[in-house]
């Protein structure tokens, strides 16, 4: 049976989605953009402070589901700009202990919700 993941501590969906869902101790999330959760705004200004959004806002997700970046198998990363994948690259590493990282792809893609910058979503096992 699935199970609805909500949190106010990320940004509610801006569609007929759900920030993540959990089936049989697996949670699949939603793709997570830089939306400040208390305000709705934007994290502009460069990729770094955008990308370091993006990741506290999936924290929160698998918070709410009773998970850590530990629990992370694979991640998904969509970037308007291959160019910033060093950058962005430099801040999720920050994340996670290499040893342990999960899998994960890199896909530049020609537009992102609200012209971001980079889109993260993951998938993650009790």
């Amino acid at each position: 049976m699935k199970k609805i993941i909500h949190t106010e501590a990320a940004p509610a969906p801006i569609g007929p989605y759900n920030q993540a869902v959990m089936h049989n101790h697996m949670l699949y999330t939603s793709g997570q953009i830089a939306l400040d959760p208390k305000t709705g705004e934007l994290v502009t200004g460069d990729i770094q402070a955008e990308t370091k959004k993006v990741m506290e806002n999936m924290k929160a997700v698998l918070k709410a589901a009773g998970m850590t970046f530990e629990n992370v198998l694979k991640t998904s990363i969509f970037i308007s700009d291959m160019g910033n994948f060093a950058a962005i690259n430099e801040v999720y590493a920050t994340y996670f202990d290499e040893a342990t990282a999960p899998a994960r792809e890199t896909v530049e893609v020609a537009n992102l919700p609200k012209y971001v910058n980079v889109e993260i979503s993951m998938i993650a096992s009790l």
